[in-house]
């Protein structure tokens, strides 16, 4: 696809999302109110004690199905698997490069993304919350965020090159 004709698409998105829910796109939220729920769920006493948690579950009658976040995100899930069913890609393998084993990549994924999620709740919101947003609405920190995030991945992709050649 073109890349402008997907910006503007994504740009279209984002303006939808604002007139129609009255916010911007994100992800990490839908997580953090999914964990908190599960918490709520497992040791109500913990959650109604904790002020992170209980940010998200409210009086423990609160459904995790109300943050519209949570549908944003099962919304891309089917998406993503809908268009690559469509389009013949799905398939069940592991992708990497020939100088490093299965579970090393696996290793490594989880490692990543453990750390963007770390990096997320950091940052007061995800790469599609701070980037997409936050950017469009011109906010500091945002723009701070993702020239961090660039400098970060030109860093250490010399790193990760070597694993995939």
């Amino acid at each position: 696809m073109n890349s402008y004709l997907a910006g503007i698409g994504l740009g279209l998105v984002l303006l939808a999302a604002f007139v129609i829910m009255g916010r911007g796109l994100g992800a990490s939220g839908a997580f953090s109110t999914l964990v908190s729920s599960g918490v709520a769920a497992i040791a109500p006493e913990h959650a109604a004690g904790n002020p992170f948690y209980s940010e998200y579950v409210g009086d423990g009658t609160t459904s995790p199905f109300k943050d519209w976040l949570v549908f944003e995100v099962i919304g891309v899930f089917l998406g993503g698997f809908l268009s690559g069913t469509l389009s013949g890609r799905v398939k069940w393998m592991v992708e990497k490069g020939p100088s490093i084993t299965t579970r090393k990549r696996f290793y490594f994924a989880f490692l990543g993304g453990g750390l963007m999620g770390f990096g997320a709740k950091l940052a007061r919101g995800c790469t599609s919350g701070q980037a997409l947003t936050g950017g469009a609405l011109l906010g500091a920190g945002s723009w701070a965020f993702m020239m961090c995030v660039f400098a970060g991945a030109y860093a250490f992709a010399y790193l990760m090159r070597r694993q995939w050649q």
